[in-house]
């Protein structure tokens, strides 16, 4: 069997990404050989490669696209790479209902640096942090099989972790406005107790009971930080410390007034 046969057998029962190891043991052809049926494949847009070594078969409805969407191949990515990981940020807020600002990028987290990957339109863009077994997950079923997604309450957490590198404040409170909804005011606070990560907990309970659904959220966070005795910190980290109003529920420093467009 040829490599477009055998890919075409891949689609045909649902696996749309595959390794070269996969390809060369299915085919028993040498690695020469692989390598010059691939870039044919390439060639006619019927493969894309967003690392090297992994490959994304594009079905012809998204031949224009150049690869079907990150979410068809990322938990495969993952595996192949080795590395621990969920989708998070601006992209589990859209699949958990936050959708008012489209993410541009297919946002993940994981424990080991990775640059970039590129497939098609797809931009895969890769988050850093340590202990990824203290974020609470779900497996997110996907047309190719499931993905792993940060809960409601684990993306509120990152969005305030993680507010430079996504459009600020500004922009986090927009998403918690509309992510709020699903938020459940106990799983909040188990989150917040495993991740304990305080002056994240401080800011997301200021942004929440400030653009939130309901003060329903935020109060089961404040009743568990009084036991904590939270330092004083600045609601935005990186800027200038020394304004004079406080909020002394959230022990905050406001140093920024954040405003969301309505």
């Amino acid at each position: 069997m040829s490599l477009a046969g055998w890919v075409d057998t891949l689609q045909s029962n649902g696996q749309y990404a595959f390794s070269r190891e996969e390809a060369i043991v299915a085919l028993k052809i040498s690695k020469t050989a692989f390598k010059n049926a691939l870039l044919r494949l390439v060639a006619k847009s019927r493969i894309v490669i967003p690392r090297r070594g992994f490959y994304i078969i594009v079905p012809l409805e998204y031949r224009n696209a150049g690869s079907p969407p990150a979410s068809w191949f990322i938990d495969g990515l993952m595996k192949f790479r080795q590395h621990p990981y969920y989708v998070g940020l601006l992209s589990a807020a859209a699949l958990h209902g936050a959708a008012h600002q489209q993410p541009q990028e297919f946002q993940v987290i994981t424990e080991s640096p990775m640059r970039p990957a590129i497939a098609g339109r797809n931009k895969i863009h890769f988050y850093l942090k340590s202990h990824l077994d203290k974020t609470p997950i779900l497996e997110v079923k996907t047309e190719t099989g499931s993905m792993r997604v940060s809960t409601p309450e684990a993306t509120a957490l990152d969005l305030v972790r993680y507010a430079k590198r996504i459009g600020g404040l500004g922009n986090v409170a927009m998403v918690l406005k509309e992510l709020s909804d699903r938020i459940d005011p106990q799983l909040i606070v188990s989150a917040a107790d495993m991740e304990h990560e305080l002056s994240v907990v401080q800011r997301l309970g200021y942004l929440l009971e400030q653009f939130g659904s309901t003060k329903k959220i935020s109060e089961p966070l404040a009743r568990w930080l009084i036991k904590k005795n939270a330092p004083l910190v600045p609601l935005r980290p990186e800027r200038n410390s020394k304004a004079i109003q406080k909020d002394l529920r959230w022990k905050l420093i406001i140093n920024e007034q954040v405003e969301v467009d309505q």
